[in-house]
């Protein structure tokens, strides 16, 4: 029988069935190009991967949210890295994304978890035209930083609050939102909000107009997060933060990023953090492959 095999993988956490979930297509050559969308909505993870051969690097993927296929994510591709390392027992892949090659290092700790540390696109930035638009949505009268959008790959907004509790206590207006992007012609775009000082911060991102209501852990929206504050000298330019996202809605996560440069140059943004392979499964591609031709 011709399987379609995938690997289930619990990604910015160090213990299973928490985090963010993750499918990874580990051979995904013979899977046509017109069923790698529907696979990605069958499964209803926030990402799914699909890891090719590649040449000058250890895999080419492919990542689909469930309405759309975007050019990087970052839990994909720290859950794919861990994967495939894992595979050739290497301590450092490089990634083809959509965004060009991403090389993640990985520290093979003992246990079941993984650590890998990614070096993200720089993302460019300008404020939101329609930041009003997006307090309104969210429930609040301002934000502490200004609004800003960063696009590494995916679009980020930024709204900043006062408290981590604040955050936690946020009941955005999901068909606000919803309008909001797709309104503005980005039905993919992250709406975030967070709150934190020193070397500790809060999180929560949602993306509803691209089947995303709200996500346990945003890898992409990370690294811009950590540049966002460094510009505003809320942290110090190259040092770690440690990010907490996705207790509301029981996938408690942990991401860690950092960004080197200073105002005038961004020289580098890494996001890390650890992933746990849970389990895996495959679908029947001679039927899936027949009705896919129907």
């Amino acid at each position: 029988m011709d399987h379609w095999s995938f690997r289930l993988v619990d990604v910015f956490t160090d213990r299973p069935l928490t985090g963010n979930q993750l499918a990874v297509f580990e051979d995904a050559a013979s899977i046509p190009e017109s069923l790698l969308q529907p696979l990605a909505q069958e499964l209803g993870y926030s990402e799914t991967a699909f890891a090719y051969q590649a040449i000058g690097a250890d895999a080419r993927i492919r990542i689909f949210t469930p309405t759309s296929e975007v050019p990087f994510a970052g839990h994909p591709v720290l859950g794919t890295a861990v994967v495939v390392a894992t595979t050739i027992g290497a301590d450092r892949v490089v990634l083809e994304t959509g965004r060009g090659p991403v090389p993640v290092r990985i520290d093979r700790a003992t246990g079941r978890a993984t650590r890998g540390v990614m070096e993200q696109p720089i993302p460019a930035f300008k404020l939101y035209d329609r930041a009003q638009e997006f307090l309104h949505a969210i429930g609040v009268d301002r934000s502490l930083l200004p609004v800003t959008i960063y696009d590494n790959g995916i679009p980020h907004v930024y709204v900043m609050l006062e408290r981590p509790d604040d955050v936690a206590e946020l009941r955005p207006d999901i068909s606000s939102l919803t309008t909001l992007a797709r309104s503005s012609g980005k039905s993919l775009i992250g709406f975030n909000v967070f709150s934190g000082s020193g070397l500790a911060w809060k999180t929560r991102m949602f993306a509803p107009a691209d089947g995303i209501a709200e996500d346990p852990a945003t890898g992409s929206a990370a690294g811009p997060l950590a540049l966002h504050l460094a510009r505003h000298g809320r942290i110090p330019w190259d040092t770690e933060i440690r990010i907490a996202q996705g207790a509301e809605i029981g996938r408690p996560s942990e991401l860690l990023a950092r960004v080197t440069g200073d105002a005038d140059r961004v020289m580098r943004i890494e996001v890390g953090g650890y992933a746990v392979p849970v389990g895996g499964g495959w679908f029947d591609g001679e039927l899936l492959r027949a009705i896919g031709t129907d």
